[in-house]
């Protein structure tokens, strides 16, 4: 005989939807630890939960109270009190400054005139002990303003160039950057001789033999003189031969790439007159004129 199945009436209980949460449900309904509860509401039995009760303990309290207060005051009234003397001190500081750089001002001032005093002396010299050859030679060593048929150059960086700085030379030699370096007018500059200028100055600044252009952080000098972009370079020589002959020189070719490749902006363009001032004093300190009948003059070659 075989033997029934059970009778099942009652259907087994559904699972709960949070089940697999147990965990996370625990934490939420016994946020605090069973032990700080305990502890909790024995104080509260005690009456030692809150705010002290007794005479000394509140007394205790309002001394606590008492002196924060009394720290906090004096802070506040000794900065109060040395705020004036900080910015006295400061307002001195500036004044000294002021003062420092009128009369930095001043002596820069004074060595322009002497500077100038000095030129002219020499120009005299020149052309008081040089007979015929005295304006030449002045205006061979950049003593003299001269004019005459040139060019004029301009050399910029490129638009919204930052002015705070630009990485070093890449190992071609150009510009990494939009920003023109005094290696760039190095090359300007002597490829124009080469092309056969002969006289330049850029910003104003004349060239000699004893000029130097070279770099100052981000700064350009020229005979340790500042100069800012864009950077204006004039050259007396035949004009359009000198720009024809400049354009097709490495050195025209080296900017024409720092245009293409940089954004460098340049322009060349031959002018009918320019003028450029006499170079700063020259000061000679090694060099010595030569002593008729010796040297180049025993060869028959002479020297120019």
């Amino acid at each position: 005989m075989s033997q029934q199945s059970p009778d099942r009436s009652t259907a087994p209980p559904s699972a709960r939807p949070d089940a697999s949460m147990s965990l996370l449900n625990n934490v939420m309904d016994h946020s605090l630890d069973d032990g700080y509860a305990e502890a909790s509401a024995r104080r509260k039995a005690d009456g030692s939960a809150g705010l002290p009760r007794t005479l000394k303990s509140k007394l205790g309290l309002a001394a606590g109270l008492v002196v924060a207060a009394l720290v906090v005051t004096l802070g506040a009234a000794e900065a109060r009190i040395s705020a004036p003397v900080v910015a006295k001190e400061r307002e001195e500081l500036i004044d000294r400054i002021n003062a420092e750089t009128e009369a930095a001002d001043t002596l820069e001032s004074n060595v322009d005139e002497l500077r100038a005093d000095v030129s002219e002396r020499q120009r005299k010299a020149l052309e008081q002990h040089g007979g015929d050859q005295g304006q030449l030679v002045a205006l061979l060593a950049g003593a003299t303003p001269v004019e005459g048929p040139g060019v004029k150059l301009i050399v910029d960086d490129a638009k919204n160039t930052d002015q705070g700085g630009g990485g070093p030379r890449e190992s071609s030699g150009f510009a990494d950057t939009g920003r023109v370096r005094d290696r760039d007018m190095q090359r300007v500059v002597n490829g124009l001789w080469e092309s056969g200028a002969e006289a330049i100055a850029i910003n104003g600044q004349r060239l000699t033999a004893l000029s130097a252009i070279r770099a100052a952080g981000d700064a350009i000098l020229v005979d340790n003189r500042p100069l800012v972009p864009p950077y204006t370079v004039l050259a007396v020589g035949d004009g359009k031969k000198l720009a024809t002959a400049f354009k097709d020189s490495a050195d025209g070719q080296y900017l024409q790439a720092l245009k293409e490749s940089f954004d460098i902006r340049t322009s060349i363009s031959d002018q009918a007159k320019v003028q450029l001032p006499a170079a700063p004093s020259l000061i000679v300190r090694t060099a010595e004129p030569k002593a008729a009948g010796s040297g180049a003059a025993d060869t028959g070659k002479g020297t120019s």
